[in-house]
Order: C-alpha cells, then structure tokens, then sequence
C-alpha cells in the first residue's frame, strides 16, 4: 500500500513540474523582445558568456592587472580550490582568452597564465558592456 501512495505521489509532482515548465515557457515568450544598449545586439544576452562567469571574470580581471601569474597565486588570489580553477582556465585558453605555459622550477612544476591581447579585448568589450548597462539601469544613459 505504502509503495502505491509513493508512485500517486511521483505522479502529482510530475504533473506538477510539467505544469510549472509549460507556464515558464509561456511567461519566457511573453516578455518584451530586449531592445540594444549601446549598439550592442541584445542587451544582456549579448554578453560574452566565457568571461561572464565569476571565476573566469575574476582569472581574466587579475592576469588584466598582472602581466603573469602562476597556477598557485591564481589560486591564492582567487580562493578557489585547483579543480575548480583548472577547469575555468582550461575553458578560457580554448577561447583564446589566457595562454597556459607548463615548466619545472627545479623539480617542481610551475604553471603560468597570460592574458592574450584575444583576451583583454573580449574583457574590456564585456567591461564595456557591463558599463552600458548599468548606466542604462540606472537612468544615466
């Protein structure tokens, strides 16, 4: 008996969940068509989505201030376990955004990143877009 009450159960959330999704999608194409800020094609949805995430905003921002920093300083810097940060600079060198130069400092390896110029421009065209933005948000522009 206890099993049959646990599939009614399955069954009512997954209409549930069906419902929410369909009232979703219909709210989603009801939403006013975003209009350009500044030339720029869609409003927030024309953000450049490598760079728009936090820790790989933040990896570009630092290597923006600092010409060359190692695996270990990005990591200190970043409060990010080495997972996490491999994972994040690994997707913005495929980008073209950081170049990745593996070595040995004596026997220990060393990692260093660079942002390339691919890069500083992709980060200043998102600053600038961030700026458009804001200032579009807030009433100045």
């Amino acid at each position: 008996m206890a099993k049959r009450a646990s599939a009614a159960v399955k069954v009512v959330k997954g209409a549930k969940i069906a419902k929410t999704a369909k009232a979703a999608g219909a709210a989603a194409s009801a939403r006013p068509e975003l209009k350009a800020v500044d030339g720029e094609a869609s409003g927030p949805l024309a953000l450049d989505r490598v760079i728009h995430e936090r820790v790989r905003l933040a990896i570009v921002s630092a290597l923006a201030v600092h010409e060359l920093l190692t695996f270990n300083e990005l990591k200190a810097l970043l409060e990010t376990s080495d997972g996490n940060l491999s994972v994040h600079a690994r997707k913005l060198e495929e980008a073209g955004y950081v170049v990745c130069k593996k070595g040995y400092e004596g026997r220990v390896p060393r990692t260093e990143y660079r942002l390339t110029p691919t890069g500083r421009r992709a980060l200043e065209a998102y600053l600038g877009h961030m700026e458009a933005l804001i200032r579009r948000v807030g009433g100045d522009g």
